[in-house]
């Protein structure tokens, strides 16, 4: 089932590292050590620039402030990018480049796109861990793709979080019924067979699957088939606004009293920008506090003061800042682990490195420590929308699937 926040109190000893470089004097780099060079594929332009900029900075302070604290092991970090404007062949081509000349230990992919098309040279390769933007199910497949993990819960794994939120919420004896609402896309349709025999192993009914295009598109019909059902919930995926708000809005203007849910990537803040009132009371799974949460910890500690610091201006910091984040907060963690192990950088090295991890305390990034299963890291929260207070506040604990 799911461990729950009353692990919050637990915090392993094996997490030092972190801690210590929070709580010790700042260590000089040392001049003779070659700098340790994180690689990127960001989409600065084109159609998930919105995101690509938050994350390019989320990456950008973390290496600002990691050699701040001494670097990695005395290495000074060196982050090295190129725009992909979210394009596959962009994003192969920055990899080649980036891999012939900077040799980068570690490197954030642009899109579940790029990371399967570069998946056969990068195993070929050797010498590069891989992580990024994509949540999907199959990068946790470790033959196919070995030299890469999830910076987060899967997508199929976001389906187990929320699905277990909703059978937490059920009153004793009650089915709680479910409609999955996703785009024609392979985003879209990543978890949903496996979201529908998870639902059906908890005793939760799937009445409706409702598939449309991604984007703004006259959902009528659809909600029509909704009022027929009448679910209990409704969970989003494979979007990042609209169709949601046309959804919640009419379904609302009914008198249903649905709930509605979403993934990762439209659960942002952006839902209320755009929706403003009408966006009160919509939940996402989230596997990070989020930048205004009242959560805090050493590291999001820092983050907040890294951020600060980079742009004063700047204020809330979206999802994408906090995962750019924490995907190099792992890619340190395991570079460190294979480091201090005496062995190099290798790709084996560094993803067995990542499949030691257990019981991590990421000082507030996320609530409880955390242990990678199947190269991702499966926890998660439930938070819903103040649309009041402007800001999403959790309702549930800290979900961590076994």
């Amino acid at each position: 089932m799911f461990n729950s926040m009353m692990q919050q109190s637990r915090r392993i000893a094996g997490a030092g590292s972190l801690m210590a470089a929070l709580a010790f004097a700042t260590p000089a780099l040392a001049e003779d050590k070659e700098p340790i060079v994180f690689g990127g594929s960001i989409p600065l332009s084109g159609v998930f620039a919105f995101a690509g900029i938050h994350i390019h900075d989320g990456l950008t302070d973390y290496t600002s402030w990691i050699n701040s604290e001494g670097g990695i092991n005395g290495h000074e970090v060196e982050y090295v990018m190129e725009d992909t404007a979210y394009e596959v062949d962009r994003s192969v081509a920055a990899f080649k480049k980036i891999s012939g000349s900077d040799k980068p230990a570690v490197y954030y992919g642009d899109s579940t796109g790029f990371m399967k098309a570069i998946a056969s040279e990068l195993n070929n390769q050797g010498n590069t861990l891989m992580s990024g933007a994509s949540f999907a199910t199959a990068l946790t497949d470790n033959e196919k793709y070995p030299f890469q993990f999830i910076p987060g819960p899967n997508y199929s794994q976001m389906f187990g979080i929320i699905l277990e939120y909703i059978n937490s919420e059920a009153a004793e004896g009650d089915t709680p019924t479910v409609a999955f609402v996703y785009s024609d896309t392979e985003f879209g349709k990543d978890p949903i067979e496996n979201g529908k025999a998870r639902a059906a192993e908890m005793g939760i009914e799937v009445v409706e699957e409702i598939v449309t295009k991604p984007g703004s598109v006259d959902v009528s019909a659809e909600v029509l088939k909704l009022r027929r059902v009448r679910p209990d919930y409704v969970v989003f995926h494979g979007y990042v606004l609209s169709p949601i708000n046309e959804f919640m809005v009419q379904m609302r203007q009914m008198g249903l009293d649905t709930k509605f849910m979403g993934t990762f990537w439209s659960s942002d803040k952006l839902i209320v920008d755009k929706m403003g009132e009408d966006a009160d009371g919509y939940m996402g799974v989230m596997p990070y506090n989020y930048y205004d949460s009242d959560e805090s910890g050493p590291m999001l500690d820092a983050l907040r003061a890294q951020a600060e610091k980079s742009d004063p201006e700047a204020g809330y910091r979206p999802t994408g800042y906090m995962q750019g984040w924490f995907n190099a907060m792992v890619w340190t963690e395991v570079i460190k682990r294979t480091l201090d192990a005496d062995k190099e950088l290798t790709a084996e090295n560094m993803a067995a490195s990542l499949a030691s991890i257990e019981d991590w305390d990421t000082g507030g990034i996320i609530g409880i420590p955390v242990t990678v299963h199947d190269m991702s890291f499966p926890v998660g929260r439930i938070w819903r929308v103040n649309a009041a207070e402007g800001k999403y506040e959790p309702v549930s604990e800290w979900i961590h699937l076994d």
